[in-house]
């Protein structure tokens, strides 16, 4: 399953177009092939959504899912990611209020939907919940044999959770097809499910089939593509982060490409310290090597995000991180992924 293409679609974004957990509703509006009619945010209703996040599309803003239903949309999209993927008490009767005005609940939150008794009851024939957290069947424990795979499988690994991995392994994706290589991205989380329709939404799955899952996954496709473009998931720096080893393990990367906010100097949530790059970048190695027990993996890039920064202010971050690390570093949404994925196809 994956977010329809002929379907008209709205986005619940509550405070969160300019907040900090709004990260599925920004990317679906940046990267989803949907027809979008409305961006649900009561906060921001009548805004421009161009000014407010720089996303090239004409979408209105609207304060509340009855205003929404002027533009006719069949599908309701939860946008919002907000810590420990709980859905927030005030989102409930939108939710109703969409059921019971014909829309499917596209819902990337750890709450499930589909079974609730009060939402079931108001789903009619033609509608439905789709809850997008959801464990594959028939897992296995990972055994490291996407080694055997010929293919590139460059994995992005982060400074911190929500950073911008996915949009870069997004961007190094379509740079790649536009090479004419047979490339592939496999989705690890709720959003890029949604836009690319298979993967496997990784913080679903048990930690013992974690490795696993990503494995299955890799396996599944490396024998068909030329690169594998792995979306990656936390990062070893985040005190609650269990993802990042297990997309290490199953997918037994070939390259990372390091991903950071520009400027940020602790991990958002836990006020951990984030060290020079210079030595996150040896942590990743060092982790993905296992001391010798797995073949020697680079970080190749840094792929840095200045959304929050001015085009001049970016080029000169930009600068600095090459300097301070000699590795080549853009912003791959906000120019593109040329840069670093020359430095994949080098290694």
């Amino acid at each position: 399953m994956r977010l329809p293409l002929n379907q008209r679609v709205a986005i619940l974004l509550h405070g969160e177009i300019r907040g900090t957990h709004g990260k599925t509703g920004l990317a679906i509006l940046r990267y989803s092939e949907s027809p979008i009619v409305a961006v649900i945010d009561r906060e921001s209703a009548g805004k421009s959504l161009l000014e407010l996040t720089g996303i090239k599309r004409d979408v209105p803003i609207v304060s509340s899912v009855a205003a929404a239903l002027e533009y006719q949309p069949e599908v309701l999209v939860i946008g919002v990611a907000p810590k420990g993927g709980i859905l927030p008490e005030d989102y409930w009767h939108e939710l109703k209020n969409a059921l019971s005005g014909g829309m499917s609940i596209v819902n990337g939150l750890h709450t499930p939907l589909a079974t609730i008794p009060e939402l079931k009851t108001l789903v009619k024939p033609g509608q439905l919940i789709w809850d997008v957290r959801k464990e594959p069947p028939n897992l296995e424990i990972a055994s490291g044999m996407a080694r055997t795979l010929p293919c590139r499988r460059v994995l992005t690994v982060g400074t911190d959770m929500a950073v911008g991995k996915m949009s870069a392994s997004l961007q190094l994706h379509w740079a790649s097809r536009l090479r004419g290589w047979r490339s592939k991205f496999l989705a690890t989380g709720q959003t890029g499910l949604m836009l690319e329709g298979d993967g496997v939404a990784l913080d679903a799955v048990r930690v013992d089939f974690a490795a696993g899952a990503v494995e299955q996954m890799v396996m599944r496709y490396g024998k068909n593509y030329d690169i594998l473009h792995i979306e990656g998931q936390g990062s070893l720096l985040h005190p609650g982060s269990t993802a990042t080893l297990p997309l290490i393990r199953g997918s037994q990367p070939t390259q990372m490409i390091l991903v950071h906010r520009a400027g940020q100097t602790e991990v958002i949530s836990g006020s951990v310290p984030i060290p020079a790059l210079a030595e996150v970048v040896k942590l990743y190695e060092t982790v993905a090597s296992a001391g010798g027990a797995f073949a020697p993996v680079s970080v190749v890039g840094i792929a840095l995000n200045t959304a929050h920064l001015s085009e001049s202010a970016a080029i000169d971050a930009i600068a600095q991180v090459e300097s301070e690390t000699g590795l080549p570093c853009t912003d791959a949404v906000r120019f593109d992924a040329n840069l670093l994925l020359n430095a994949v196809m080098q290694h």
